[in-house]
């Protein structure tokens, strides 16, 4: 029986034309991906990549950002598949290109083309014969697709990727030239502004535009419906046109919001679609002497980006060009098609880096904003920024989620039966995903469109909020259970890790409550139930890294904490140094991490440290606040997060493995990270805490239910 054919990676399947991946320009070479740079390092890493397949310094790469206009259409830039998905892409693309190039330098030449070398572009043979990709690019047509034949270099033949290298993006970024969306400057820009109101759910009834006509600047007020907006010819301009638009708006009532001191309460009594994610039936059952109930419930957490959400907008006729940060420019492009009833041949949408946010932030929402404005300024490009209260207001939030987890343990506490339960709205309301937008405005003009209820990405993809709920443990005995909310009062969607992090926080932190009733060490207790040895090699990375278990200091806590991603991505370990004297300082984070091949171990290290140090900040500080009619933490006070003094030193050490395919390293932390902080907590004052975050009243309250 025949093998199978190898089919090419998935995102090149998708885009077959080598011409789309690779262009060589005098002396350079162009990558275009259509992943994009979030600030996790990303182009670089193809870079490295494409660098290490064609034979060229990487100096000589020139990364495009990515457009709808010429760019490979590999959907969103989420759930850490940039490396997954682009990187096999392009190493495979590359590599047809090399072969390509040698087959029409040994025709040119008349030397076999096994007899060829290419160093930095250039390829030689015997007799000192030589050409370049650059000499032959006129005979090599790359309007081809892809085969399945051509093969990457092996590890050992690579000579970039696998080495630390300098990130392309950060010189631009320090040296303050214009790279980021909201420093862009194109002739005759114009400044636009959106009304939207502070009560949630609230509708525009009537609007006095008399006071606004009159000031300096203004260029237009824009009205569809509920969607009102000005144009002005600076930012000053525009905002005190808005100030002056909202005193003449008049709003209806709003929608009530849920309790935020009950959110699993709230959670558990909505309508919801259930699913059951995994069972697993014991061969043999053995009797259950206890059963150890817990809730742990997560809050809605913000991006809370250091820049609001921006976008520039401009119209040529029945054609619009859009300036965006969005994390998937084809899928924000099919929803603007919706909404303007246009072909989407006559949009062109183009990513420009913007603040980091990992998710569905405003992003796709001010895009649109821009586009609604711009319609208003007679071709001129409109730059929409939102305010920080917008910001904070009304972009999409992480679910809230509320996880319990039953655990049957026999006379000896071993677990014999496990059962798990989330309750969270969907995680998922990325544009181009529906035959309806998902887009803010979509819902505010004069047609709206429905707002769009959160979904959850199928357990293929790794899930939503069943992310990471079925144990990697083998464990003998489990149900796996999921409801998603069919309510939506507080708008959610994709935040980094999705359920993830509660998932983690949950398991994690019953396995280290179950280690202490056996009088276990709870490192010893994950070994025993883990078969993969891969994930063993973490823990034992990182206990060794950490000198587990320091002695016991008045004051000190220490936990740790491991999951695999999706159960398919990195694997990650971390143990918690923790101070618990007035409020929880996190002094320490030690890491190991195993990503398979990691391209830039200096970028891998950067994204476990970033993703590490934002889960201290989840767990500590972050929770959406709201009263029972608008969200009130619309400001860095009462939102605030961790500040560069409460950073703590982060040790990350990698599991090199250059054999096995490499996968994202920037959602590896996070559920490690919160669950070692919470195990931390444990060890340090003896009481468990469980809803988060950890604040001071938290821990107080878990006090006075101990005693």
């Amino acid at each position: 029986m025949m093998s199978p054919a190898p089919k090419p990676p998935v995102s090149l399947a998708a885009n077959p034309r080598l011409s789309s991946w690779v262009k060589f320009t005098e002396g350079r070479v162009a990558i275009s991906p259509g992943k994009v740079e979030i600030g996790q390092g990303i182009v670089t890493a193809l870079a490295q990549i494409a660098a290490d397949e064609l034979d060229v310094d990487i100096t000589r790469i020139e990364m495009i950002r990515a457009s709808t206009a010429t760019s490979p259409n590999e959907g969103v830039t989420s759930g850490s598949l940039s490396i997954q998905q682009s990187g096999r892409a392009l190493r495979h693309a590359c590599a047809e290109v090399r072969q390509r190039f040698l087959a029409a330098a040994s025709e040119r030449l008349g030397v076999d083309a096994s007899l060829l070398d290419i160093d930095d572009g250039t390829i030689s043979g015997p007799g000192n014969v030589r050409t370049s990709y650059w000499e032959l690019a006129g005979d090599v047509s790359l309007d081809h697709d892809a085969t399945a034949g051509a093969a990457a270099k092996s590890a050992a033949q690579r000579t970039v990727a696998g080495h630390s290298v300098q990130r392309i993006d950060i010189p631009d970024k320090v040296f303050a030239r214009a790279r980021f969306i909201h420093d862009q400057a194109l002739p005759g820009l114009l400044h636009g502004r959106v009304l939207r109101p502070d009560i949630s759910g609230a509708k525009l009834i009537s609007l006095d535009e008399t006071a606004v006509n009159s000031l300096p600047g203004l260029v237009a007020i824009v009205r569809d419906g509920g969607f009102a907006g000005v144009v002005a010819d600076s930012e000053a301009a525009a905002e005190a046109a808005l100030k002056a638009l909202r005193k003449g708006a008049n709003w209806s009532a709003g929608e009530p919001l849920p309790d935020e001191d009950n959110l699993a309460g709230f959670l558990k009594s909505q309508p919801v679609d259930t699913t059951v994610i995994d069972t697993r039936t014991a061969a043999s059952t053995r009797k259950a002497a206890r059963t150890l109930r817990r809730q742990y419930v997560r809050p809605y957490i913000a991006h809370a980006s250091i820049a609001p959400s921006c976008a520039i907008a401009q119209w040529d006729g029945d054609h619009v060009h859009v300036w965006t940060h969005s994390q998937g420019v084809y899928l924000l492009r099919a929803d603007l098609a919706i909404v303007l009833k246009l072909p989407a041949e006559n949009i062109v949408v183009a990513h420009m880096e913007g603040a980091g946010c990992y998710g569905h932030n405003a992003a796709d929402d001010v895009a649109l904003d821009a586009v609604l404005l711009a319609k208003a300024a007679g071709g001129r490009p409109v730059r929409v920024q939102w305010s920080r209260h917008d910001e904070m207001c009304h972009a999409p939030f992480g679910a809230a989620m509320a996880v319990e987890i039953e655990a049957d343990l026999d006379g000896d506490n071993e677990i014999v039966g496990w059962r798990h339960a989330i309750w969270s709205n969907g995680h998922a309301a990325r544009p181009g995903r529906a035959t309806q937008p998902a887009l803010l405005a979509a819902s505010e003009i004069a047609n709206p469109y429905p707002r769009m209820i959160s979904t959850n990405p199928p357990a293929a993809n790794g899930g939503g909020g069943d992310r990471n709920s079925v144990p990697l443990y083998d464990l003998p005995d489990w149900t796996i259970t999921s409801h998603r909310l069919l309510t939506m009062p507080v708008r959610t969607s994709a935040l980094r890790t999705l359920g993830a992090q509660g998932n983690v926080f949950a398991i994690e932190s019953l396995l280290d409550e179950i280690a202490a009733l056996r009088g276990e060490d709870p490192i010893a207790l994950r070994l025993r139930y883990l078969r993969d040895e891969r994930a063993k090699d973490v823990i034992r990375a990182v206990a060794r890294r950490a000198a587990w278990k320091p002695q016991k200091r008045s004051g000190v806590g220490h936990g740790v904490a491991f999951a695999r991603y999706k159960n398919t991505g990195a694997y990650c370990a971390a143990i918690a140094e923790i101070e618990g004297t007035d409020d929880i300082r996190v002094k320490r984070l030690t890491l190991a991490v195993d990503v398979g091949e990691a391209i830039n171990p200096d970028g891998v290290i950067n994204q476990i440290e970033g993703g590490a140090i934002q889960a201290t900040s989840w767990v500590l500080k972050e929770r959406v606040r709201f009263d029972r009619t608008r969200i009130t933490s619309t400001s860095w006070t009462d939102y605030p997060i961790l500040t560069f003094s409460e950073v703590p030193a982060v040790d990350v050490e990698i599991i090199q493995r250059p054999e096995i395919e490499p996968v994202g390293a920037g959602e590896a932390a996070h559920g490690p990270v919160t669950a070692a902080i919470a195990n931390a907590v444990y060890d340090c004052l003896g009481v468990r805490v469980f809803d988060l975050p950890i604040t001071r009243d938290r821990i107080i309250a878990a006090m006075e239910l101990a005693s």
